[in-house]
Parts: structure tokens; C-alpha cells; sequence
């Protein structure tokens, strides 16, 4: 389950944790009514080359009002409960609040001074003009870097996605293009962003990709149709965006008077009835299995997905510490053949009604199958 890192250590209190799940051994765990949970954090390598990551990552869209009002000081805070929990990979864009997300950890990081504690990833290629929603020609994605670099106050990104592709341009293009950023020294990898294993594989062909970024939960499970076994064939990392399905796989869902005051959810089809009282039924049985295990729902959504490869980095996005915290959880408990076996039963394949996006939001990730 990849290597350790000493730095830093997390300690949570944790409500009647079980003892099947205290049993590696960098924690540290009392049993009692309330528990202390000590919790050093473990890596794995971003990419063919790596650098080393924390397993669990953050997804800075939430710095933005998407998944509901967010303030520079929670965002703050949150990134200050990112160092604090060991962890060091954070996702960002151009497009999140267009530059907003990118200015918070910028700002964030000059107040703090010293040396960057964190693995920045962004992206580029989705746009506010409704002409050309989606750009990847070279004048754009080279002002939109240099863009990015000066509201982050660093000189080099650590990851540099391709957000959405732009089909006017052939990927092996678009991937010289990168390439040659690379080359100037101004990012240190190349990702790619809900594309098709197909794509990853042409892509690869021009220069190593070292991530591909999709949507992979318990909820979502389409990239096992290729892309998970392509990622670790060509020594690419999954990163895992909405690992635990948009709160439908955590024990606080949104209810439907919350989901109509989010413009991207309430077109949502999962988030529509009658397929969300259908999926709320199925996010009833998950909270009641892993209530039974011992954990909350989200960590254990978290455990599931990084126990489907050592390639595989979720990054979820949260306006509250405590869940992240309970996220940080996840990352740490050792599920059993039995234990998965148990959540699969409750969460089949296929089980989510509705697709993960509507028509309109479909414009931009690619299909495959």
C-alpha cells in the first residue's frame, strides 16, 4: 500500500473505533469510549518518476462556490489542516472560481514564506468564453500557464493537466505542446484529464503521461472499463476526483433543498428524482455498513478506493475539516477480501441511478468502452 512518510503526524478523536481497524502499525490507538487516532500518512509515487505523495489528496475546487458558499479563511484553514494531516498533494485550476482557487493557496503559500510543502497540480483548457468553452491551442494554454504560475507565486508546477480536450486538435499535438513546457522548465509533469484509455495510450506514445485525472468511486465505476488497467500499465497515477460520489457515499448526503442551491448539481441526473431517492436508499444501506464496521461512511468509501490499486490517488474536496479528517481516516484502514466483499454486496456495480453527468455537462469528458 506504498511507503510511509515521518514528517508529520494526525491525531483525531475518533467515536468507538473498532480494533479491526487499529492494527498497523504506525498508529497508535486507545479503545475506549472516544478514541485517539494517531495517524502518520503514507505516499505513493505521482507518476512514472514521482515525486512521493500523501495517498490522499486535496481537490481545491472547493475553494470556490460550486458545492456551496466557501470563504478565503475556510479555505485557509483547510490547507492548514492539509499540512497538519500529512497532506501534501493539492489540485487546483485555472477555471475553479476562474483563478480564485489558484489565488487562495497563492496568497496562502506567500504568507507562509519557506519552501512550498505541497505538490501543486492545476489544469488548463476549459474557459469562461461561450464561444470556445474548451481551448487547448498553444497561445492560450501558454498565457494560461503563465497565468496560473503567477497566482501561485511559484516558477514551476509540479503537475500540469489538460483539463478537457479540444477535438479540433489531435492529442499527440496537444501533448507537444506540453512537452515543450516541460522543456522550458515551467511544469515537471504532463496529466491528462477525463480522457479514454485509447487517448492515454497515443499520448504516451509522445511523452510519458504521468496522470490521468477522472471520476472514480464506489459510485462511479466506469474506469475499470480500461482506464484503471491502462494507468498501471503505463505507470500513470489515477487521480480519483469525487471519491466519495458528491457526498452520496458519506453519512451527511445533500438533501434536496441543498442541491437546488447548487447550479451544477441541481442539473445533476443523480441528484434529480426520482433517482436521488433511489440512490438515497443505497447511501442508507452504506452508512448502516459501515456504521457496522466501525467508521464513517466517507472513510470508508476512501479505504475502498485505494484498495483498488497502488496507482490510484483520490483527491476529495471539502469545505470542512472534519471531513477531512474522516477522509485521512480512510487512508489509513486495511479492508480485508471479506470486508470488500461485504461493501460490494451493498453497493454493486451499476447500483447509482441516473448518469454522472447531464447531456450539457457531458461536453468535454470522453466516452469509452
Amino acid at each position: 500500500m506504498g511507503s510511509w512518510t515521518t514528517p508529520r503526524c494526525a491525531v483525531f478523536q475518533i467515536f468507538q473505533m473498532r480494533i479491526s481497524f487499529a492494527t498497523q502499525r504506525c498508529l497508535t490507538v486507545t479503545i475506549t469510549n472516544f478514541s485517539l487516532y494517531e495517524v502518520i500518512m503514507k505516499t505513493r509515487s505521482l507518476g512514472q518518476s514521482g515525486p512521493d505523495v500523501s495517498v490522499l489528496g486535496y481537490g481545491a475546487m472547493s475553494f470556490t462556490n460550486f458545492y456551496g458558499p466557501a470563504t478565503v479563511e475556510g479555505s485557509r484553514q483547510i490547507l492548514d489542516a492539509c499540512l497538519d494531516m500529512g497532506i501534501t498533494h493539492i489540485d487546483t485550476a485555472d477555471v475553479y472560481g476562474m483563478g480564485h482557487s489558484e489565488t487562495v493557496l497563492g496568497n496562502w503559500l506567500r504568507d507562509r514564506k519557506g519552501p512550498v510543502p505541497f505538490t501543486i497540480a492545476s489544469k488548463v483548457g476549459i474557459t469562461a468564453d461561450p464561444e470556445r468553452r474548451l481551448n487547448n491551442t498553444p497561445h492560450h494554454m501558454t498565457q494560461a500557464l503563465d497565468a496560473s504560475l503567477s497566482r501561485l507565486g511559484i516558477e514551476a508546477l509540479d503537475l500540469y493537466y489538460v483539463h478537457r480536450r479540444d477535438t479540433r486538435f489531435e492529442i499527440e499535438d496537444v501533448t507537444e505542446t506540453m512537452a515543450g513546457f516541460v522543456k522550458a522548465g515551467k511544469i515537471k509533469a504532463i496529466g491528462f484529464s477525463e480522457i479514454a484509455p485509447s487517448s492515454l495510450r497515443r499520448a504516451h506514445a509522445i511523452h510519458p503521461i504521468a496522470a490521468v485525472q477522472s471520476e472514480y468511486s464506489l459510485s462511479t465505476r466506469s474506469p475499470e472499463l480500461g482506464l484503471v488497467q491502462t494507468c498501471a500499465e503505463l505507470g500513470t497515477s489515477l487521480v480519483a476526483f469525487s471519491p466519495v460520489g458528491r457526498g452520496l457515499l458519506t453519512d451527511r448526503p445533500h438533501g434536496l433543498d441543498a442541491v437546488r442551491g447548487m447550479a451544477w448539481m441541481v442539473q445533476n441526473p443523480r441528484f434529480c428524482e426520482p433517482n436521488f431517492s433511489h440512490n438515497m436508499a443505497y447511501n442508507a444501506a452504506f452508512r448502516a455498513l459501515a456504521a457496522d464496521m466501525g467508521t464513517a461512511a466517507a472513510s470508508l468509501a476512501i479505504a475502498w478506493l485505494l484498495h483498488q490499486g497502488d496507482h490510484i490517488l483520490p483527491i476529495p474536496g471539502t469545505r470542512s475539516v472534519a471531513h477531512l479528517k474522516e477522509a485521512t481516516i480512510g487512508a489509513e484502514l486495511e479492508l480485508t477480501q471479506e470486508d470488500l466483499g461485504r461493501i460490494e454486496s451493498v453497493l454493486p456495480v451499476g447500483w447509482a441511478h441516473g448518469d454522472r453527468y447531464s447531456v450539457g455537462q457531458w461536453a468535454g469528458p470522453e466516452r469509452y468502452c
